[in-house]
């Protein structure tokens, strides 16, 4: 097909990817058997959804597409909802989409597993964090090529590469998400306001993602708990022209990483989502102070040369 734009999908587009798709009516619904999808731990298939977890404790479930992705540039729609009983700050602990090397390998990660290689996208309920100034449900972004660990008592804020807050839990109307890969970007996007438009909340270039990984969904509970479904899952291809040199490349032996002027462990919390400069170190408190002491004796000297004029311009007049 030809080439067009890497813009948001209206959803109908012919270039959906049913292999990697999840779309009702759900086939094998109500039994272990799905022809492209596994699912493992409390996930339950129903004739509307999938509930990952329900509102109970300690509880975790995921599910998984059984076809590697080949996509260079690819879109991902996902119909979701997160509801239960508990209010204010007594539910968690959120959901988790995926596309990794990995698949099916339950862990302390949203029901999945830590130190993970690929992308995932965090839809985090329950701030564990209680210095935190971010608004939660929070939304965050995490590109791994198995060496870093996600924390869960810092809401992963060291290893996230950018996130929003999005009022997504216990809504009456319908909630999306969608994420989109394209030449290098990664662009996560929000319709939870019943708008029927997307909300920008993540935008960042220099992502390099592996083709031939899996995507999946999972979601943990602990002490605090909610029901976590999954609607649909539709993934699009987008038809996007690159560069000569990208065909010489091997696409599924590149490591997953991001290119940043700055590692995300210098990011501290911002109330509006957004990030500012860390938090002072030894060495900044060092280099700031060996500046104002020099400013200082640059001052004292100037003054004690202009003071010095003075007195020999007095003593020319008297």
């Amino acid at each position: 097909p030809r080439p067009v734009p890497a813009e948001l999908t209206d959803g109908n587009s012919e270039q959906l990817q049913r292999e990697h798709s999840l779309m009702k009516p759900y086939q094998g619904a109500g039994s272990a058997a799905m022809p492209l999808w596994d699912f493992q731990g409390s996930t339950m298939v129903t004739s509307q959804y999938v509930r990952l977890t329900p509102d109970e404790r300690s509880r975790e479930g995921s599910i998984w597409n059984r076809v590697p992705c080949f996509l260079k540039d690819w879109e991902l729609h996902v119909h979701f909802k997160i509801h239960g009983a508990g209010k204010k700050n007594l539910h968690g602990d959120g959901l988790a989409l995926w596309y990794t090397q990995e698949r099916l390998m339950p862990g302390p990660v949203f029901g999945s597993k830590d130190n993970f290689h690929g992308l995932a996208i965090f839809l985090d309920t329950y701030p564990n964090d209680e210095a935190t100034e971010r608004v939660f449900p929070y939304i965050s972004a995490m590109v791994n090529n198995g060496s870093l660990s996600y924390e869960h008592s810092k809401d992963g804020r060291w290893t996230e590469l950018a996130g929003c807050s999005a009022d997504l839990r216990n809504q009456n109307h319908d909630t999306f998400l969608a994420v989109r890969y394209s030449r290098g970007r990664l662009t996560v996007m929000t319709d939870v306001e019943d708008k029927n438009e997307w909300k920008n909340c993540i935008d960042i270039a220099g992502v390099q993602l592996p083709t031939g990984y899996f995507f999946g969904a999972s979601a943990g509970t602990g002490d605090l708990s909610d029901n976590h479904d999954i609607i649909s899952m539709k993934l699009f291809q987008l038809m996007v022209e690159h560069p000569v040199e990208d065909e010489t490349v091997d696409w599924t032996k590149i490591e997953p990483r991001v290119s940043l002027l700055k590692s995300p462990k210098d990011n501290v919390d911002d109330p509006t989502g957004n990030f500012r400069s860390g938090p002072l170190t030894g060495w900044k408190v060092f280099l700031l102070l060996l500046c104002a002491l020099l400013g200082i004796i640059v001052c004292a000297v100037v003054g004690a040369v202009v003071f010095q004029k003075r007195q020999e311009r007095n003593k020319r007049f008297y």
